[in-house]
């Protein structure tokens, strides 16, 4: 039973302490989607912390966290949820600002947005216009304030079809389901998909900046309060400011 005992404290001791890293789970914005890939592969490899994500529309995510998913550090797509969930007492520390969201036009159809911009929208070859719900997706939200911009937003309503969130826009916009449509430059400067279809960015005086907000939860102080904390640092790191910027964001 000793000789027993001993094998086993002598496994345990040579295991590899990856094998015993904690995981936190990380809730962050459709727009972010591929960067946190990058992102949670850097921090794992300098911490040996695992992440989990879990992708969403802001206001969909919110809503998971205000009904008690055990979310660790939330990444948005803006300041309005955090702050609320911060307000509500869903998080001990107010939010703040990690990057500024770039949106975007793109399609996969042969139109020159190079040269029309947003006036493709009016195009006799667009029928159906990509966007994430403004009621939930930030992204989205902004697209409608562009449009209204311009003022082309009245006469577009019919041939607007939205997404839950960017992530779902960008389906209907890489399998043909809209012709066009707004996501954000971090999905079309993915690795996965450069140099397919067409984009070109709009112009940010057209809609309000895409401040994403950033906040470590309750659950997250109370479970895992040192690898949350960790991953919130890590966040402002040079290593996760040259990811973001790879992927198009702006740095506050």
């Amino acid at each position: 039973m000793k000789k027993l005992i001993l094998i086993t404290l002598t496994f345990l001791l040579a295991a590899p302490l990856a094998a015993f890293a904690s995981e936190i789970t990380v809730a962050g914005a459709a727009n972010l989607q591929l960067t946190l890939e990058d992102l949670k592969a850097e921090f794992t490899k300098e911490t040996g912390i695992d992440v989990k994500t879990v992708i969403g529309s802001s206001g969909k995510l919110t809503s998971q966290i205000e009904n008690g998913a055990p979310f660790d550090v939330f990444l948005s797509a803006d300041m309005k949820y955090p702050a609320k969930l911060f307000k509500d007492g869903f998080s001990s520390q107010e939010p703040k600002i990690y990057v500024y969201g770039t949106l975007v036009l793109w399609t996969m159809k042969d139109l020159d947005l190079p040269t029309v911009g947003i006036g493709a929208l009016g195009g006799p070859g667009v029928q159906k216009i990509a966007l994430a719900n403004p009621e939930l997706a930030p992204y989205g939200r902004e697209a409608v304030n562009a449009l209204k911009f311009y003022k082309i937003y009245d006469q577009l309503q019919k041939e607007l079809v939205f997404g839950e969130s960017i992530s779902q826009v960008n389906q209907f916009i890489k399998t043909g389901a809209a012709d066009i449509g707004f996501t954000a430059e971090s999905v079309v400067l993915a690795s996965n998909m450069k140099g397919k279809g067409k984009w070109v960015e709009v112009d940010p005086q057209s809609y309000k900046p895409i401040a994403q907000g950033l906040i470590v939860l309750k659950y997250g102080d109370q479970n895992h309060s040192k690898e949350a904390k960790e991953f919130y640092d890590f966040l402002f790191s040079s290593e996760a400011q040259e990811i973001f910027k790879k992927y198009g964001y702006k740095l506050p």
